[in-house]
């Protein structure tokens, strides 16, 4: 999977069908297999459940808006959304390639197509210059559709390569079937990769997975194809089926950050965070030490209940924390741990700081609203939890807690749409359904 910016997102002509049927759609995954209840597992805006890792189009789904795309961190490194294909791609030149202090290396412009074409070898290393270092997709496209008709259609690398740019420029169907004719001539892991991302791209997740076991048929075990389905299976809310893929990938690499990351999530969220502290451990005894493995360190030896290293695991994550949006996220967790300490007064600074760091934190400004409950300071309990639903209309808590805060002030009818809006965000949760049915029962005496 990968990345898809704003025009991608919002601009996309290629559906198929609009009301898909359950489990076949990566847009509306559905319930899924072996997935906990949004109260157990926080899921994403898209209603799924938050992977172990963040990957690209994990974390935001397909916002229905435009505010909500620009609002929704896209990536793994920034909080600001993607708002182009082609600016991630870009790669300056180093001192080095530069034919001038002032030029590029090669001015693509005035290139003779043809000329190169005729000479495979550095037709193939001009390509990947221009496909990889300068972006320039047009003139990759134009290069590889000389240099196939060159070989008389029957290199297989350059029906490849003529997919990757299709696949890039948004003409998927083009991309489908030069990557299949390829395949078709020279099957390899590259292939059936872009491939499954065509299939992604198109909405069709069961037609990855398949395609992905095909690729399996030629390369038994590799562990490429294995994460690529479990990745489609986690899309599609199915975590059973996900879990036993990446275990399958740890039997044959068991390095994988990835899929101990995800399996680490996986029982951390199931009740089991003894289970999940020993993934995590593995993760640090093989070098992976950042702010996050620290902070799932400190939540595992909380909900573990050993408490002596968790303040020491929070520590070591703030010190290691370059970002402010990782920095507001393990402020949260804090003040979670002195929730759990029945310590309001630092459970309060805790969550302010969090929202000092990331002004967007949905979730701090429902738990300052609880908190502002607590105090009996309706009005600026009302202001918070309004700021996490408008943030963040997938979670549920801060729709029921408004709805409860409005019921208990007289303002039914606010506290009636307040909780349809929590029973669609989480349709099996039991007080949202008993707070309509009570305001309903309210409003049938008026």
């Amino acid at each position: 999977m990968d990345d898809e910016g704003i025009a991608e997102t919002l601009l996309d002509d290629n559906s198929i069908a609009q009301v898909a049927r359950p489990g076949t759609s990566l847009k509306k995954p559905g319930p899924g297999q072996g997935v906990p209840s949004p109260g157990m597992r926080p899921t994403t805006q898209s209603g799924r459940p938050l992977s172990g890792v963040v990957r690209p189009g994990t974390q935001s789904g397909r916002p229905g808006t435009m505010e909500q795309a620009i609002r929704t961190p896209r990536t793994a490194h920034t909080a600001r959304p993607v708002t182009s294909t082609s600016g991630r791609f870009v790669r300056l030149g180093t001192a080095s390639m530069l034919s001038s202090p002032d030029g590029p290396f090669i001015n693509l412009a005035r290139l003779n197509m043809e000329k190169y074409a005729q000479r495979p070898h550095l037709a193939r290393a001009l390509f990947e210059y221009m496909f990889h270092h300068d972006n320039d997709i047009r003139s990759a496209l134009q290069l590889a559709a000389i240099a196939t008709e060159f070989c008389q259609f029957n290199d297989w690398w350059w029906k490849l390569q003529l997919g990757k740019c299709y696949h890039r420029l948004g003409l998927y169907r083009d991309a489908e079937r030069q990557i299949r004719s390829a395949i078709k001539t020279q099957p390899t892991v590259d292939g059936y990769l872009y491939l499954a991302r065509v299939f992604v791209r198109l909405d069709q997740p069961l037609a990855a997975i398949e395609n992905l076991k095909q690729g399996l048929e030629f390369f038994k075990g590799d562990c490429s194809l294995l994460k690529g389905i479990a990745r489609v299976y986690e899309g599609l809310n199915d975590l059973v089926q996900s879990s036993a893929f990446y275990r399958e990938v740890l039997q044959r690499d068991s390095t994988d950050i990835e899929s101990i990351a995800s399996i680490a999530a996986q029982h951390f969220y199931s009740d089991a965070p003894e289970v999940a502290l020993k993934y995590y451990r593995r993760l640090l005894q093989m070098g992976v030490f950042n702010a996050e493995i620290f902070c799932n360190l400190g939540m595992c030896c909380f909900y573990a209940q050993q408490y002596d290293m968790t303040l020491s695991c929070f520590e070591r994550a703030l010190s290691l924390a370059e970002e402010e949006v990782i920095a507001a996220d393990v402020w949260y967790n804090i003040g979670h741990v002195a929730l759990g300490l029945a310590d309001l007064n630092l459970a309060y600074q805790c969550f302010r700081l969090a929202l000092a760091s990331n002004n967007d934190h949905a979730e701090a400004y429902n738990n300052l609203g609880v908190l502002e409950m607590r105090r009996e300071h309706h009005q600026q309990a009302r202001t918070f939890f309004q700021a996490s639903s408008q943030l963040a209309p997938h979670l549920f808590e801060a729709q029921f807690n408004l709805s409860q805060l409005t019921k208990e002030v007289g303002d039914l009818q606010s506290s009636y749409r307040a909780a349809e809006r929590s029973h669609t965000a989480f349709p099996g949760h039991a007080d949202s359904s008993e707070l309509l049915d009570e305001l309903r029962r309210l409003f049938s005496r008026l």
